[in-house]
């Protein structure tokens, strides 16, 4: 049986032992806290720094369709040609049609109208010849429509013209030397939208079949899926392109006014517009 001055001996060794145990702990939890502080210290630089070098004036782009790239800040920087990006404000949305789509009338009366249920019937004429007459902002283009080459695709731009789908619409989308696209009324984003409807391609054959002046459909994602969207070459920026966009017009008067909107894009920034050019309306004439 042990002494009383061996037990009180191992009772010291085991208070002092305990008391070892918990200083190490409180050193364990001061470190733990000192570092926390040092990580949420870095971390509030850091929000810091990104804050002041970002500011409130940061660049906002919206991918659309084709890869279209449109700035919805006013006040971003300046783009490669000393021009500062605009707004590109779509018209919004009209009247809708849901089932069949009725042709309208040819004498351009009918409701503005943006959103269809089915693609458009039939409605232009075997054997007549179509002009579509597009006045913008910046001038008239006049472009002989190709319905030969591509009935569906004529037949489907007729259709929407007459319901005034194009009318105040912007060019969202402009590529100096290469294009300048059109055709989104309704977004969410400039150069996303469509009619409601897809139609099949009807594609070029040929060597370079996209000359300057040549009205050909945009995709909206992928190969057949053109809606209402379409491009006009400018230049030789048509060499570029693959035989996947259906041409189905070409520019006879007016490409003057083609060459002017061209000028009010980006390359660097992928076709941002530096000055809004919207269509007023486009007129079709049948002979």
């Amino acid at each position: 049986m042990p002494s009383e001055k061996r037990q009180r001996q191992d009772e010291g060794r085991l208070t002092r032992l305990e008391q070892q145990q918990l200083a190490q702990r409180h050193a364990q939890r001061r470190r733990q806290l000192r570092s926390l502080g040092l990580l949420l210290g870095a971390l509030l630089v850091v929000a810091f720094l990104v804050s002041v070098l970002s500011g409130d004036d940061a660049e906002t782009t919206d991918v659309s369709a084709e890869g279209s790239s449109t700035t919805t800040d006013p006040d971003s920087t300046p783009t490669s040609d000393g021009a500062s990006p605009v707004e590109v404000v779509l018209p919004g949305a009209g009247a809708s049609i849901t089932g069949d789509t009725p042709c309208p009338p040819a004498d351009g009366s009918a409701e503005r109208t943006t959103s269809f249920e089915k693609a458009p019937p039939t409605c232009i004429k075997e054997g007549a010849t179509y002009t579509a007459t597009i006045e913008t902002t910046e001038g008239t283009v006049v472009i002989d429509l190709d319905a030969e080459a591509a009935p569906i695709t004529v037949n489907n731009f007729v259709v929407l013209a007459r319901y005034h789908f194009y009318d105040d619409v912007p060019f969202h989308r402009i590529i100096p030397g290469f294009m300048n696209q059109a055709g989104d009324p309704v977004g969410p984003t400039p150069g996303a939208g469509g009619p409601g409807y897809t139609i099949p391609d009807e594609l070029p054959t040929g060597d370079a079949p996209y000359p300057a002046g040549t009205l050909a459909m945009a995709n909206k994602s992928q190969p057949g899926t053109g809606g209402s969207q379409w491009f006009i070459v400018v230049g030789d920026g048509g060499q570029q392109l693959t035989p996947t966009y259906t041409v189905f017009g070409h520019v006879t008067d007016g490409q003057d006014v083609v060459d002017a909107i061209n000028e009010f894009g980006d390359a660097a920034t992928n076709g941002t517009p530096t000055k809004v050019v919207s269509i007023k309306t486009i007129t079709i004439t049948e002979s």
